[in-house]
């Protein structure tokens, strides 16, 4: 096989959920077509790589050098709810299900030690900051229920365990035990949001 193409196919093929067979997939379509996707797929790449930025107050994605992200501008949206997500695609899963109106935060990760992701490898360090700056009465973990998502909550609350005045709660039944919130469909979610226990 040309090197280069093999070399296409393993980067691919490293993306989440895509592996080897749709890694050569991916690569081989975008070799083969003939209107132009593949160019305008790398610039796109690039763009994106070279525009795009976490936000530096809670970690969503958006163009470098712009500031805050639209859900922190949002003024609607302080209204004292925050909620803990582990990346990007669980805001977008959250919004789509249209069942939460505050504002986020995204931690990065999961505390976990056969991955070796450590406490400080979480975006956590400004959370105790917000909950002053933004009047924020209400913590909601929205983290896999799974030994790592459970993991990463508790070592949360203990980090934040002087704001007193904060209400710490999680979702509620709905979600299953071991369950991403990728794969839980809009009434599930909206039950589990709207039942949410506190801790």
């Amino acid at each position: 096989m040309n090197p280069k193409i093999e070399k296409l196919i393993k980067l691919f093929a490293r993306l989440p959920r895509v592996g080897n067979r749709g890694g050569q997939r991916i690569a081989l379509a975008l070799l083969q077509d003939k209107t132009g996707r593949g160019n305008a797929l790398a610039s796109a790449i690039i763009d994106a790589m070279e525009n795009i930025a976490p936000c530096p107050n809670c970690g969503v994605l958006t163009d470098r050098g712009g500031g805050v992200c639209e859900f922190c501008r949002d003024a609607s949206r302080q209204n004292g709810g925050l909620c803990i997500v582990r990346d990007l695609s669980d805001v977008w899963t959250l919004e789509k299900s249209s069942v939460f109106h505050g504002r986020y935060h995204i931690i990065g990760g999961l505390l976990s030690g056969a991955s070796g992701v450590l406490p400080q490898d979480l975006n956590i360090q400004n959370l105790a900051s917000r909950i002053a700056a933004e009047k924020i009465t209400e913590i909601i973990f929205a983290l896999p229920n799974t030994v790592e998502g459970k993991t990463t909550q508790h070592y949360i609350m203990s980090v934040l365990s002087d704001c007193s005045e904060v209400a710490f709660t999680e979702l509620a039944s709905g979600v299953p035990l071991g369950g991403e919130l990728d794969y839980i469909d809009d009434g599930t979610l909206s039950l589990a949001f709207g039942g949410r226990k506190s801790l």
